[in-house]
């Protein structure tokens, strides 16, 4: 059970309706992530500065090598949320997460996302030196920026133990993380 409560539309402040209410707009819908996130519309406001990034990265990284990084990092973080949300997109692309083969690029970000998670002060020399061979100064920014964002998510869920998404369930059947 989560340690924060989701917030409750109908009691909550006009500020947080507001920022509940911009987010449906914006993005469609709400997750319990983002619903405990909305006691402080400043905190979820930072951790909605993934999707802008996101497109800042658009140029330079498709969906399906965000979706890798991504679940790379969940997979080392051991967040079970994120591991679920990008299992959906990448089942609902028509992938089967266990059984894709990553591009060279992709191999690269799921190496990049793992080693950031494990020690960010030892991500290896041949990894930074592919990324700079890869990446203009401005993605390389932005991409750190991103992937600190999806480390901090999954902390985030990990720490609150946030409830599940009931949607998410069907795409974490049969999940389990690797072993340490």
């Amino acid at each position: 059970m989560s340690h924060i409560t989701p917030i409750d539309y109908e009691t909550a402040s006009n500020a947080v309706r507001a920022e509940h209410d911009r987010e449906v707009q914006l993005r469609g819908r709400m997750t319990n992530m983002k619903r405990t996130l909305l006691h402080s519309p400043v905190a979820h406001r930072i951790y909605a500065e993934w999707f802008p990034l996101r497109e800042e990265l658009r140029p330079a990284l498709d969906d399906r090598g965000v979706w890798l990084l991504c679940q790379a990092i969940a997979i080392e973080c051991r967040s079970i949320i994120p591991v679920g949300f990008f299992r959906r997109a990448l089942i609902n692309a028509g992938l089967t997460p266990e059984t894709i083969v990553p591009t060279e690029d992709e191999a690269l970000l799921i190496e990049f996302g793992k080693a950031i998670v494990r020690d960010s002060n030892a991500i290896p020399e041949d990894v930074w030196a592919r990324l700079k061979a890869r990446y203009d100064e401005p993605t390389l920014a932005n991409l750190v920026a991103f992937a600190g964002i999806m480390i901090a998510t999954a902390i985030y869920n990990n720490a609150v133990k946030v409830d599940i998404d009931p949607e998410l369930g069907p795409y974490l059947e049969g999940f389990e993380f690797p072993s340490k």
